[in-house]
């Protein structure tokens, strides 16, 4: 999601962000091991076994800062990033047109299994990459939207209120409080949703946890664990990241001095709910399903609330 909320040293890739189809940017990434997305989906996945099991309907999943749908293929579809590198890397797609790459996509998505009872919608500024995701199939609905510029629009607010799970997987910091606060009158029309968060250490989290505390969500930080996001594209880029977080008191040591940044996990729900159902439990499922936990200590992690 492009923003002018990141902080200088940060490499940006607003260049190739929204072209029509995926194709650079998905290069760029995998150039840079970029694997949150795929470490998120197995938690993610609790989440939506849970709230499938508790609400007893199929779930609706807001993903923030969607982009090209790379979260609703990894959640409807069952792949995994390594799959979506392989799929918008082939050597056969290097001349295609981008209508060419659509048309290809869309017959691809169409015949991938797909999971039930999930519909993914997206919410980004980058115009292009909404529009490709839906027309694909991957976003079920996608509203290219900048909610830090702007106030949601009234005829997208009933496309939201069905929604039970809030996620996104890197773009706090590109998104503040700002587009959180214009979501919720929407989202809080039905059940309330869950919001499961994955933000960068160099951004903090409590304004946005203070601004749902403020309608009765108990926000938990996953302590003990991190999440590798993506291998830094420069010298540079590293070097200002690790001034950002020693200048803020954090650890740098076995994470982003080794050559990656990393994400925290946050999760937000009414507090009933919060009480009722540690998450410790739900990341000890994900954890024994996928590699992309296998540099977790297991024995320290711990859910620790966070104030707003």
């Amino acid at each position: 999601m492009q923003s002018s909320h990141t902080f200088e040293g940060k490499v940006s890739m607003d260049q190739i962000y929204d072209r029509p189809d995926p194709r650079a940017y998905f290069r760029k990434l995998e150039g840079l091991d970029y694997i949150l997305p795929g470490a998120a989906k197995y938690l993610i996945q609790e989440l939506v076994s849970h709230l499938q099991e508790s609400r007893d309907k199929a779930i609706d999943i807001l993903d923030v800062g969607c982009s090209y749908g790379v979260n609703a293929a990894l959640l409807k579809h069952d792949m995994s990033m390594t799959e979506l590198y392989a799929h918008w890397g082939q050597k056969h797609l290097d001349d295609a047109s981008s209508e060419e790459v659509l048309a290809y996509d869309r017959r691809f998505f169409s015949c991938a299994e797909q999971q039930a009872d999930i519909r993914v919608l997206g919410l980004d500024a980058a115009e292009n990459a909404v529009a490709y995701a839906e027309d694909v199939g991957l976003l079920d609905e996608g509203l290219a939207l900048d909610l830090e510029s702007e106030a949601l629009p009234a005829e997208n607010a009933a496309d939201l209120q069905a929604v039970d799970l809030v996620i996104s997987t890197g773009c706090v910091g590109y998104v503040t409080e700002t587009t959180f606060q214009r979501l919720l009158p929407a989202v809080f029309q039905d059940e309330p949703p869950w919001f499961a968060n994955f933000a960068l250490r160099t951004f903090p989290f409590e304004r946005i946890a203070g601004l749902l505390a403020e309608s009765g969500y108990v926000t938990e930080r996953l302590e003990g664990s991190t999440f590798k996001q993506r291998r830094f594209a420069s010298s540079e880029e590293q070097a200002a990241f690790l001034e950002r977080l020693e200048s803020k008191g954090f650890d740098t040591s076995g994470k982003e001095a080794e050559g990656y940044s990393h994400a925290q996990f946050y999760l937000s729900r009414p507090k009933h709910e919060a009480d009722s159902i540690p998450i410790e439990t739900l990341y000890r499922n994900a954890s024994a399903e996928s590699d992309d936990f296998r540099d977790v200590d297991d024995e320290c992690f711990r859910a620790v609330r966070v104030a707003g």
